[in-house]
């Protein structure tokens, strides 16, 4: 039987930390997981009673199946209203299964195989999947760890070629937690309109802010083209949901030609869930109580991971789950240890295009314990493995 070139180059062996976390748990060892980030797992969850009654009468106003190519105007209208700022028609919305899905979307739209998009580094792996997927190739432009993880619009102006169709953008950051400041993507609209090139933002991440107000946002900039995505995986802690969009926005002719494809691709799958779709509306007009507990509880759990690093020099998160720890020996060996010898798994640098040692890691635990977990991965990397403050990456 055969299997396309594409099926046979997925995957591939199982990574040796991986190995070694899978034998620990055979064992019968306790792991402490700061990879995953999942926040269901630590009760974070959308408060049952109000989501049951809002399933409840989506499932009836779905009962009779009258699918919609962009996404139900209910749904589509309260995407907008959160984009009240921005002044977003919900006709330019699409409602999606989830972030993931619109990058697929976006890079079919963008581009032909062979193609690039350009994407920052460090990287997150499931864009390699989703480009492989798509058949175009990321090309990457780096953000700078000793300015904050910002932007180097230099290198990425020097990174575009004659094969790219799109810039992501990623704000706030996974794994480093930069989050974009509005001079960087004023100076990145300049670039994406000289170029002639579309803005893909993803901000699943938005809701999560540390010392800024507000979000800056590329879709408030000059930029030719921007595709907006985010969903209700990160915002609500609704993963399962799988209910996301993306908002289309800057030059009407370019906009209305993006949606007149975009829902035809959508109308192809249909893929949105319809019961989904008719909760949008009241999953954001009742969960606001609980998304500022929640925020509060993730600004905790920043807080007390910060607290356990205190003497180490790496770049605070501005925003997102994640910290970014710069050490001085092998990053693979570090992470292997602290699994071995402390049952604490984190993900070596190199996952995500990060060069030279780093380890990456969540702060999204029990609040309780992250100080002590967090004192432990300094004390086990320490003594010359952490950068010391003033030393540089």
């Amino acid at each position: 039987m055969n299997f396309s070139e594409l099926a046979r180059n997925l995957g591939g062996p199982k990574n040796p930390l991986y190995l070694l976390h899978d034998r620990l748990k055979a064992e019968g060892r306790p792991i402490v997981d700061l990879v995953r980030g999942n926040v269901n797992e630590h009760g974070i969850v959308y408060p049952r009673a109000a989501l049951d009654e809002i399933l409840s009468g989506a499932a009836e106003e779905a009962r009779i199946y009258r699918p919609d190519s962009l996404g139900q105007e209910p749904a589509r209208r309260a995407v907008a209203s959160y984009y009240a700022s921005l002044g977003v028609s919900p006709q330019h919305i699409l409602l999606t299964p989830g972030t993931s899905v619109s990058y697929w979307y976006c890079f079919k739209l963008l581009a032909e195989a062979g193609d690039e998009i350009l994407c920052p580094r460090p990287a997150y792996p499931l864009f390699d999947y989703i480009a492989t997927l798509c058949g175009v190739r990321l090309t990457h432009y780096r953000l700078l760890e000793a300015r904050g993880w910002a932007i180097d619009l230099d290198h990425l102006e020097h990174q575009i070629t004659t094969k790219t169709r799109a810039i992501v953008l990623i704000s706030p950051h996974n794994p480093t937690g930069m989050v974009a400041d509005a001079a960087q993507l004023s100076g990145l609209a300049e670039i994406a309109g000289r170029h002639n090139l579309p803005i893909i933002s993803d901000e699943v991440f938005s809701e999560f802010l540390f010392g800024i107000d507000s979000l800056p946002r590329a879709a408030a900039t000059a930029a030719p083209l921007v595709f907006t995505l985010n969903g209700f995986s990160k915002m609500f802690a609704l993963p399962g949901m799988k209910a996301g969009w993306m908002a289309v926005t800057g030059d009407d002719a370019l906009v209305k030609q993006a949606m007149s494809a975009l829902e035809l691709i959508s109308d192809t799958f249909l893929p949105v869930n319809e019961i989904a779709q008719f909760a949008v509306e009241k999953i954001f007009s009742r969960g606001q109580e609980f998304l500022k507990s929640y925020r509060e509880w993730v600004t905790a759990c920043r807080d007390r991971a910060l607290a356990g690093l205190s003497g180490a020099a790496f770049v605070e998160p501005r925003g997102g789950f994640y910290i970014t720890l710069p050490i001085v020996d092998s990053e693979e060996n570090a992470a292997a240890a602290l699994l071995e010898k402390n049952g604490i798994l984190v993900h070596p640098g190199y996952f995500y295009d990060i060069d030279p040692d780093h380890l990456v890691m969540t702060f999204i635990h029990d609040p309780e314990s992250l100080t002590s977990h967090f004192e432990t991965i300094k004390k086990t990397i320490g003594h010359g493995g952490l950068l010391e403050p003033g030393e540089k990456p």
